[in-house]
């Protein structure tokens, strides 16, 4: 089994759509390891979006992501970081194909209701940083 990690971000938490993110999760075959409700540092924040930092966007981010309550999840299931990237949808919510959680709840391409993670190294680290515990991801 695999791990990922992915982000409910501040936008969807004000929309009171954090049970039906888990549970679309859940009804994919995702076992929730791990999950936390907690508002995000900048300085935090900044080291989350660390791989952005020097983009145009990046203030953005950290700003946002701080804005209000995030809700972290480790999740499990064979090819998790690309099951979940299928589930979450592109980045921008218009060009998100219909029934993915960035279609159905996202704004913009910032507001896009989840983060998710890229990679199984950026799983790692992205859990790390929420988290605080270096052994959670890998069990």
């Amino acid at each position: 089994m695999d791990r990922t990690f992915v982000l409910i971000k501040p936008d969807a938490v004000a929309k009171g759509v954090i049970g039906q993110i888990i549970s679309r999760f859940e009804s994919e075959g995702f076992r929730v390891l791990r999950l936390e409700m907690k508002r995000l540092s900048r300085e935090s924040a900044e080291r989350f979006y660390e791989p952005h930092r020097g983009k145009r966007f990046y203030e953005s981010l950290v700003d946002f992501i701080t804005s209000g309550p995030v809700v972290g999840m480790l999740l499990e299931k064979e090819n998790a970081v690309s099951a979940v990237r299928e589930i979450i949808g592109a980045t921008n919510p218009s060009e998100s194909k219909p029934g993915t959680l960035r279609n159905q709840f996202g704004t913009d391409i910032t507001r896009n209701a989840v983060h998710a993670s890229d990679s199984p190294e950026n799983a790692i680290r992205e859990a790390e940083i929420f988290f605080g515990s270096p052994t959670l991801i890998t069990g």
